[in-house]
């Protein structure tokens, strides 16, 4: 198992490079796509709340966060004004609802918004929409976190391809995230390793190491912590030590990660988009595994 120390030395460090670039995260103004323009802060408020909801955090790093939200919400987003237009411009996208519901789960509220969504959702457009298994499932437990319509999420888990447990040698670089994504959605952000259920806990227990050594072998941080955030959410995760040193290996020693290889060099713009995801899901694993090693220490001091 990896040392709290380690792991809180990869999230702190990808914080850092957060906290000085925020002013990227902003909607991207000419995207048509609603869950393009507001991927990236959405995915900035879930590894916030994330880590502000774990407790592991310590107190720069914790105002860090908060900050970021509060940077997030008022300014990004226009106090949740932002979200609320684009779901009535886009009424069957759920682009919004799943990037508000990280700010909601915080304290953070948006009435109009909200009674929008009450009303949208019950659409047939949005129950029929087409859309990847694993994301309809996102889908539901985001209506259910909000006291939506749900749909059963149970018949969601089994649609997904995770939920087959696929042949482990199927399991491409694509497959891979999809598997990492059920598992994030089903655990609530790694909030209830429980929901996962044996069958699949299991499965991923055997080839998730796999998976990751071959992440290793490639190169593939942005993969690699994808993996390692979805074996902090298994009930019984290895926090395997040997990966997080070659993630921590990886990371520059201002917090930046790449998707592959080293960090590029360049364009300011065009760097942040080519390392602010793997920095910020390798903020989203550390927070889990720092969470789940110190729980496990506790238990067997």
């Amino acid at each position: 198992m990896s040392s709290p120390a380690l792991l809180h030395q990869v999230g702190a460090r990808a914080w850092d490079w957060l906290a000085v670039h925020r002013e990227h995260f902003r909607p991207r103004p000419g995207e048509d796509d609603p869950a393009q323009a507001f991927k990236p802060v959405g995915e900035l408020a879930m590894a916030a709340a994330v880590l502000l909801r774990e407790g592991v955090a310590g107190s720069q790093q914790a105002a860090s966060a908060r900050s970021l939200l509060d940077f997030a919400w008022y300014e990004a987003l226009d106090a949740g004004d932002m979200l609320e237009r684009v779901q009535r411009e886009a009424p069957l996208t759920s682009a919004c609802m799943e990037v508000y519901v990280h700010f909601h789960e915080r304290g953070y509220r948006h009435p109009g918004l909200e009674d929008t969504l009450r009303v949208l959702r019950t659409l047939r457009g949005c129950s029929t929409a087409e859309t990847l298994p694993y994301r309809r499932l996102g889908i539901a437990l985001a209506e259910q976190r909000l006291g939506l319509a749900v749909a059963g999420v149970d018949d969601a888990v089994r649609a997904t391809l995770l939920g087959g447990v696929p042949e482990p040698w199927t399991v491409d670089h694509h497959v891979a995230y999809d598997i990492a994504h059920t598992v994030f959605y089903l655990t609530d952000w790694g909030a209830r390793p429980e929901q996962v259920h044996h069958e699949i806990a299991d499965y991923l227990d055997l080839w998730l190491p796999v998976w990751i050594e071959e992440c290793i072998e490639r190169r593939q941080w942005d993969l690699l912590g994808e993996l390692l955030a979805t074996d902090a959410c298994l009930p019984q995760p290895a926090l395997d030590a040997e990966s997080w040193q070659h993630l921590a290996v990886a990371q520059t020693p201002d917090g930046a990660l790449p998707v592959t290889g080293n960090v590029p060099t360049g364009d300011a713009d065009d760097v942040f988009e080519l390392v602010y995801h793997p920095t910020l899901v390798a903020a989203f694993a550390a927070t889990l595994a720092t969470s789940r090693a110190l729980t496990a220490l506790a238990a067997n001091p």
